[in-house]
Protein backbone atom coordinates (compact mmCIF):
# COMPACT_ATOMS: atom_id res chain seq x y z
CA UNK A 1 0.00 0.00 0.00
CA UNK A 2 1.52 3.76 -0.82
CA UNK A 3 1.66 6.89 1.55
CA UNK A 4 -1.25 7.96 -1.12
CA UNK A 5 -4.05 5.23 0.34
CA UNK A 6 -4.64 7.11 3.38
CA UNK A 7 -4.90 10.36 1.98
CA UNK A 8 -7.04 8.86 -0.23
CA UNK A 9 -9.89 7.28 1.94
CA UNK A 10 -9.74 10.73 3.82
CA UNK A 11 -10.64 12.31 0.76
CA UNK A 12 -13.21 9.97 -0.01
CA UNK A 13 -14.45 9.91 3.65
CA UNK A 14 -14.63 13.83 3.29
CA UNK A 15 -16.73 13.51 0.04
CA UNK A 16 -19.25 10.63 1.85
CA UNK A 17 -22.80 12.14 3.15
CA UNK A 18 -22.41 12.67 6.80
CA UNK A 19 -24.42 10.69 8.70
CA UNK A 20 -25.70 11.59 11.86
CA UNK A 21 -24.30 9.77 14.76
CA UNK A 22 -27.75 8.88 16.42
CA UNK A 23 -28.35 7.50 12.93
CA UNK A 24 -25.67 5.20 12.75
CA UNK A 25 -26.18 4.17 16.84
CA UNK A 26 -29.82 3.86 15.77
CA UNK A 27 -28.95 1.49 12.41
CA UNK A 28 -26.78 -0.62 15.13
CA UNK A 29 -29.44 -0.92 17.73
CA UNK A 30 -30.84 -4.77 17.33
CA UNK A 31 -34.35 -3.46 18.15
CA UNK A 32 -34.31 -1.13 15.32
CA UNK A 33 -33.89 -3.75 12.54
CA UNK A 34 -36.68 -6.05 14.25
CA UNK A 35 -38.95 -3.71 14.49
CA UNK A 36 -38.34 -3.02 11.30
CA UNK A 37 -39.29 -6.51 10.27
CA UNK A 38 -42.42 -5.52 12.52
CA UNK A 39 -42.98 -3.06 10.22
CA UNK A 40 -43.05 -4.44 6.75
CA UNK A 41 -45.19 -6.82 8.15
CA UNK A 42 -48.03 -4.41 9.03
CA UNK A 43 -47.34 -2.20 6.04
CA UNK A 44 -48.13 -5.70 4.01
CA UNK A 45 -50.89 -6.43 5.63
CA UNK A 46 -52.41 -3.23 5.63
CA UNK A 47 -51.59 -2.49 2.19
CA UNK A 48 -53.27 -5.70 1.22
CA UNK A 49 -56.30 -5.86 3.44
CA UNK A 50 -56.57 -2.01 3.92
CA UNK A 51 -60.40 -1.79 5.48
CA UNK A 52 -59.88 -5.14 7.93
CA UNK A 53 -56.67 -5.40 9.22
CA UNK A 54 -55.56 -3.54 12.27
CA UNK A 55 -58.56 -2.46 13.07
CA UNK A 56 -58.92 -1.31 16.55
CA UNK A 57 -60.57 -4.83 17.43
CA UNK A 58 -57.04 -6.51 15.87
CA UNK A 59 -55.01 -4.58 18.18
CA UNK A 60 -56.69 -5.26 21.35
CA UNK A 61 -56.90 -9.14 20.75
CA UNK A 62 -53.37 -9.04 18.79
CA UNK A 63 -52.34 -7.35 22.43
CA UNK A 64 -54.32 -9.33 24.49
CA UNK A 65 -53.22 -12.79 22.83
CA UNK A 66 -49.61 -11.08 23.52
CA UNK A 67 -49.58 -10.49 27.27
CA UNK A 68 -49.44 -13.71 28.67
CA UNK A 69 -46.36 -14.79 26.84
CA UNK A 70 -45.19 -11.35 27.34
CA UNK A 71 -44.50 -12.08 30.84
CA UNK A 72 -42.86 -15.30 30.58
CA UNK A 73 -40.70 -13.86 28.01
CA UNK A 74 -39.45 -11.17 30.28
CA UNK A 75 -38.27 -13.53 32.37
CA UNK A 76 -37.02 -15.70 29.89
CA UNK A 77 -34.85 -12.72 28.46
CA UNK A 78 -32.67 -12.55 31.46
CA UNK A 79 -32.20 -16.25 31.96
CA UNK A 80 -30.67 -16.22 28.31
CA UNK A 81 -28.43 -13.34 29.24
CA UNK A 82 -27.26 -15.33 31.50
CA UNK A 83 -26.36 -17.70 28.76
CA UNK A 84 -29.05 -19.81 30.43
CA UNK A 85 -32.49 -21.24 29.19
CA UNK A 86 -35.47 -22.34 30.68
CA UNK A 87 -37.68 -25.11 29.35
CA UNK A 88 -40.10 -25.77 31.94
CA UNK A 89 -41.95 -22.42 32.06
CA UNK A 90 -45.09 -23.53 30.21
CA UNK A 91 -45.10 -26.34 32.82
CA UNK A 92 -44.20 -24.01 35.83
CA UNK A 93 -47.35 -21.92 34.41
CA UNK A 94 -49.67 -25.41 34.75
CA UNK A 95 -48.41 -26.18 37.91
CA UNK A 96 -48.69 -22.82 39.53
CA UNK A 97 -52.61 -22.78 38.03
CA UNK A 98 -53.62 -26.05 39.21
CA UNK A 99 -52.23 -25.01 43.01
CA UNK A 100 -53.99 -21.83 42.68
CA UNK A 101 -56.95 -23.66 41.27
CA UNK A 102 -57.28 -26.05 43.90
CA UNK A 103 -57.13 -23.89 46.69
CA UNK A 104 -60.03 -21.95 44.98
CA UNK A 105 -62.35 -25.56 44.68
CA UNK A 106 -62.22 -25.52 47.98
CA UNK A 107 -62.85 -22.09 49.08
CA UNK A 108 -65.52 -20.81 47.21
CA UNK A 109 -64.78 -22.29 43.11
CA UNK A 110 -66.63 -19.95 41.10
CA UNK A 111 -68.29 -17.94 43.62
CA UNK A 112 -65.48 -16.85 45.68
CA UNK A 113 -64.64 -13.76 47.02
CA UNK A 114 -61.61 -11.62 46.43
CA UNK A 115 -60.01 -12.81 49.49
CA UNK A 116 -59.81 -16.30 48.36
CA UNK A 117 -58.34 -14.80 44.81
CA UNK A 118 -56.03 -13.02 46.85
CA UNK A 119 -54.26 -16.21 48.52
CA UNK A 120 -54.60 -18.28 45.44
CA UNK A 121 -52.81 -15.48 43.43
CA UNK A 122 -50.18 -15.79 46.06
CA UNK A 123 -50.34 -19.77 45.97
CA UNK A 124 -49.34 -19.14 42.05
CA UNK A 125 -46.84 -16.91 42.57
CA UNK A 126 -45.03 -18.68 45.27
CA UNK A 127 -45.26 -21.57 43.27
CA UNK A 128 -43.64 -20.67 40.87
CA UNK A 129 -40.87 -18.78 42.53
CA UNK A 130 -39.81 -21.38 44.52
CA UNK A 131 -39.88 -23.95 41.33
CA UNK A 132 -37.39 -21.19 39.98
CA UNK A 133 -35.39 -20.95 42.92
CA UNK A 134 -34.81 -24.69 42.84
CA UNK A 135 -34.19 -24.76 39.64
CA UNK A 136 -31.61 -21.98 39.86
CA UNK A 137 -30.32 -23.68 42.79
CA UNK A 138 -29.27 -26.70 40.79
CA UNK A 139 -28.00 -24.65 38.36
CA UNK A 140 -25.66 -22.24 40.37
CA UNK A 141 -24.68 -24.40 43.13
CA UNK A 142 -25.01 -28.23 42.12
CA UNK A 143 -23.66 -27.63 38.29
CA UNK A 144 -26.25 -29.15 36.39
CA UNK A 145 -26.66 -27.80 32.72
CA UNK A 146 -29.32 -25.34 32.47
CA UNK A 147 -31.10 -27.33 29.44
CA UNK A 148 -30.66 -30.70 31.54
CA UNK A 149 -32.51 -28.63 34.47
CA UNK A 150 -35.00 -27.38 33.42
CA UNK A 151 -36.45 -30.10 30.93
CA UNK A 152 -36.26 -32.20 33.87
CA UNK A 153 -38.30 -29.24 35.33
CA UNK A 154 -40.36 -29.08 32.50
CA UNK A 155 -41.72 -33.44 33.13
CA UNK A 156 -41.34 -32.88 36.46
CA UNK A 157 -43.64 -29.86 37.00
CA UNK A 158 -46.37 -30.95 34.30
CA UNK A 159 -46.47 -34.68 36.09
CA UNK A 160 -47.41 -33.16 39.53
CA UNK A 161 -50.32 -31.17 38.12
CA UNK A 162 -51.49 -34.28 36.23
CA UNK A 163 -51.10 -36.48 39.66
CA UNK A 164 -52.86 -33.81 41.50
CA UNK A 165 -55.48 -33.20 39.44
CA UNK A 166 -55.71 -36.61 37.77
CA UNK A 167 -54.72 -35.36 34.07
CA UNK A 168 -58.34 -33.49 34.06
CA UNK A 169 -58.96 -29.90 34.11
CA UNK A 170 -60.75 -29.51 37.45
CA UNK A 171 -64.04 -27.80 37.44
CA UNK A 172 -64.95 -24.54 39.15
CA UNK A 173 -61.06 -23.73 39.16
CA UNK A 174 -61.78 -19.80 38.58
CA UNK A 175 -63.62 -17.43 40.76
CA UNK A 176 -66.03 -15.44 38.19
CA UNK A 177 -65.02 -12.26 39.63
CA UNK A 178 -61.62 -12.60 38.80
CA UNK A 179 -62.72 -13.57 34.83
CA UNK A 180 -65.16 -10.52 34.69
CA UNK A 181 -62.29 -8.16 36.12
CA UNK A 182 -58.99 -9.26 35.44
CA UNK A 183 -60.02 -11.34 32.47
CA UNK A 184 -62.64 -9.47 30.59
CA UNK A 185 -62.40 -6.33 32.53
CA UNK A 186 -61.17 -3.18 30.70
CA UNK A 187 -59.05 -0.19 32.09
CA UNK A 188 -61.38 3.01 31.54
CA UNK A 189 -63.47 0.16 29.27
CA UNK A 190 -60.71 0.79 26.85
CA UNK A 191 -57.36 -1.43 27.55
CA UNK A 192 -57.75 -5.09 28.88
CA UNK A 193 -56.57 -5.38 32.39
CA UNK A 194 -54.48 -8.35 30.93
CA UNK A 195 -52.59 -5.88 29.16
CA UNK A 196 -52.11 -3.40 31.52
CA UNK A 197 -50.67 -6.00 33.97
CA UNK A 198 -48.02 -7.42 30.99
CA UNK A 199 -47.31 -3.41 30.81
CA UNK A 200 -46.77 -3.36 34.11
CA UNK A 201 -44.44 -6.24 34.23
CA UNK A 202 -42.61 -5.31 31.15
CA UNK A 203 -41.81 -1.68 32.43
CA UNK A 204 -40.44 -2.88 35.92
CA UNK A 205 -38.62 -5.36 34.73
CA UNK A 206 -37.16 -3.83 31.40
CA UNK A 207 -36.21 -1.26 33.71
CA UNK A 208 -34.90 -2.70 36.56
CA UNK A 209 -32.76 -4.46 33.93
CA UNK A 210 -31.27 -1.47 31.82
CA UNK A 211 -30.74 1.09 34.80
CA UNK A 212 -30.01 -1.39 37.91
CA UNK A 213 -26.84 -3.22 39.76
CA UNK A 214 -29.17 -5.97 39.29
CA UNK A 215 -29.43 -5.64 35.73
CA UNK A 216 -25.57 -4.97 35.08
CA UNK A 217 -24.59 -8.09 37.16
CA UNK A 218 -26.91 -9.86 34.62
CA UNK A 219 -24.65 -8.87 31.81
CA UNK A 220 -21.98 -9.24 33.20
CA UNK A 221 -22.30 -13.13 34.50
CA UNK A 222 -23.68 -13.78 30.76
CA UNK A 223 -20.56 -11.83 28.87
CA UNK A 224 -18.00 -13.57 31.23
CA UNK A 225 -18.80 -15.81 34.59
CA UNK A 226 -15.29 -15.53 35.70
CA UNK A 227 -14.87 -12.59 35.21
CA UNK A 228 -17.96 -11.37 37.12
CA UNK A 229 -16.61 -13.50 40.24
CA UNK A 230 -13.32 -12.11 39.87
CA UNK A 231 -14.46 -8.34 40.43
CA UNK A 232 -16.69 -9.69 43.17
CA UNK A 233 -19.84 -10.74 42.15
CA UNK A 234 -21.59 -13.47 43.71
CA UNK A 235 -22.47 -15.09 40.66
CA UNK A 236 -24.26 -18.48 42.14
CA UNK A 237 -26.83 -16.14 43.99
CA UNK A 238 -27.84 -13.96 40.92
CA UNK A 239 -28.15 -17.35 38.83
CA UNK A 240 -30.71 -18.14 41.88
CA UNK A 241 -32.05 -14.93 41.65
CA UNK A 242 -32.70 -14.98 37.77
CA UNK A 243 -33.84 -18.47 37.98
CA UNK A 244 -36.78 -17.54 40.71
CA UNK A 245 -37.51 -14.63 38.53
CA UNK A 246 -38.50 -16.37 35.97
CA UNK A 247 -40.54 -18.92 37.70
CA UNK A 248 -42.43 -15.78 39.52
CA UNK A 249 -43.34 -14.43 36.36
CA UNK A 250 -44.76 -17.64 35.33
CA UNK A 251 -46.76 -18.08 38.29
CA UNK A 252 -48.17 -14.23 37.10
CA UNK A 253 -48.91 -15.88 34.17
CA UNK A 254 -50.60 -18.61 35.34
CA UNK A 255 -53.11 -15.89 36.78
CA UNK A 256 -53.69 -14.11 33.95
CA UNK A 257 -54.00 -17.84 31.82
CA UNK A 258 -57.04 -18.83 34.20
CA UNK A 259 -58.48 -15.06 34.31
CA UNK A 260 -58.50 -15.14 30.54
CA UNK A 261 -59.48 -19.00 29.93
CA UNK A 262 -61.09 -19.81 32.98
CA UNK A 263 -59.13 -23.18 32.78
CA UNK A 264 -56.00 -24.49 33.96
CA UNK A 265 -55.22 -26.14 30.37
CA UNK A 266 -53.11 -28.80 31.66
CA UNK A 267 -52.93 -30.17 27.67
CA UNK A 268 -52.48 -26.61 26.14
CA UNK A 269 -48.64 -25.52 26.93
CA UNK A 270 -46.31 -27.79 25.77
CA UNK A 271 -45.06 -25.29 23.03
CA UNK A 272 -45.08 -22.38 25.36
CA UNK A 273 -41.19 -22.50 26.12
CA UNK A 274 -40.38 -22.65 22.14
CA UNK A 275 -42.94 -19.87 21.58
CA UNK A 276 -41.55 -17.55 24.51
CA UNK A 277 -37.48 -18.43 23.41
CA UNK A 278 -38.13 -17.60 19.39
CA UNK A 279 -39.39 -14.29 20.47
CA UNK A 280 -36.46 -13.83 22.92
CA UNK A 281 -34.03 -14.82 20.74
CA UNK A 282 -36.31 -12.59 17.90
CA UNK A 283 -35.47 -9.66 20.07
CA UNK A 284 -31.73 -9.53 20.08
CA UNK A 285 -30.90 -11.86 22.84
CA UNK A 286 -28.20 -13.95 22.06
CA UNK A 287 -28.18 -17.84 23.54
CA UNK A 288 -24.57 -17.68 24.38
CA UNK A 289 -25.20 -14.92 26.85
CA UNK A 290 -24.41 -11.29 27.79
CA UNK A 291 -26.66 -9.59 24.85
CA UNK A 292 -30.72 -8.96 24.86
CA UNK A 293 -33.59 -6.29 26.33
CA UNK A 294 -36.62 -6.33 27.00
CA UNK A 295 -37.70 -4.01 24.49
CA UNK A 296 -36.45 -6.19 21.60
CA UNK A 297 -38.48 -8.95 23.68
CA UNK A 298 -41.33 -7.27 23.36
CA UNK A 299 -40.98 -6.28 19.75
CA UNK A 300 -40.10 -10.31 19.09
CA UNK A 301 -43.28 -11.27 20.55
CA UNK A 302 -45.69 -9.33 18.79
CA UNK A 303 -44.45 -10.27 15.19
CA UNK A 304 -45.73 -13.85 15.22
CA UNK A 305 -48.65 -12.31 16.38
CA UNK A 306 -49.41 -9.62 13.56
CA UNK A 307 -48.43 -12.44 10.88
CA UNK A 308 -50.46 -14.59 12.65
CA UNK A 309 -54.00 -12.33 12.69
CA UNK A 310 -52.60 -11.19 9.00
CA UNK A 311 -52.68 -14.70 7.45
CA UNK A 312 -56.09 -15.39 9.20
CA UNK A 313 -57.28 -12.20 7.81
CA UNK A 314 -55.82 -12.78 4.21
CA UNK A 315 -57.98 -16.38 4.80
CA UNK A 316 -54.99 -18.43 4.80
CA UNK A 317 -55.58 -22.03 5.63
CA UNK A 318 -54.12 -23.20 9.52
CA UNK A 319 -50.89 -25.60 7.77
CA UNK A 320 -49.81 -22.55 5.94
CA UNK A 321 -50.29 -19.68 8.53
CA UNK A 322 -47.13 -22.29 10.39
CA UNK A 323 -45.34 -22.86 7.45
CA UNK A 324 -45.13 -18.86 6.75
CA UNK A 325 -44.59 -18.05 10.71
CA UNK A 326 -41.90 -20.49 10.69
CA UNK A 327 -40.18 -19.06 7.66
CA UNK A 328 -40.70 -15.84 8.39
CA UNK A 329 -39.17 -16.21 11.47
CA UNK A 330 -35.92 -18.28 10.39
CA UNK A 331 -35.43 -15.54 8.00
CA UNK A 332 -35.38 -12.76 10.75
CA UNK A 333 -32.87 -14.06 12.90
CA UNK A 334 -30.58 -15.24 9.61
CA UNK A 335 -30.94 -11.81 8.58
CA UNK A 336 -30.08 -10.41 12.14
CA UNK A 337 -26.85 -12.85 12.16
CA UNK A 338 -25.80 -11.78 8.85
CA UNK A 339 -26.19 -8.35 9.66
CA UNK A 340 -24.07 -8.91 13.30
CA UNK A 341 -21.63 -10.77 11.02
CA UNK A 342 -21.13 -7.66 8.86
CA UNK A 343 -20.67 -5.68 11.37
CA UNK A 344 -17.98 -7.75 13.73
CA UNK A 345 -15.76 -7.68 10.08
CA UNK A 346 -16.11 -3.98 9.80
Amino acid sequence: MTAEAPAKDRRQSARRPAVPPWLRRLAAANEAWTFGVLALLVAFFTAARPSTFLTRYDITQIATNAAIYLVLGVGMTYVIIVAGIDLSVGSVLVLSAVLSAEYTIHHGGANSGWGAIAVSTLIALATGLVWGALQGWLVAKARVPPLIVTLGGFGAALGAAQIITGGQDPAGAVSGRLQRTIGFGKLFGQIPWLVVIAFGATLVFGLVLAFTRFGRYTYAIGSNPEGARRVGINVDAHLIKVYALVGLLSGLGSVMWLAYFGTTSIAGHSTDNLKVITAVVLGGASLFGGRGSVLGTVIGMFIPAVLSTGLIIMGVQQYWQDVAIGVVLVAAVHLDQFRRRGRDHG
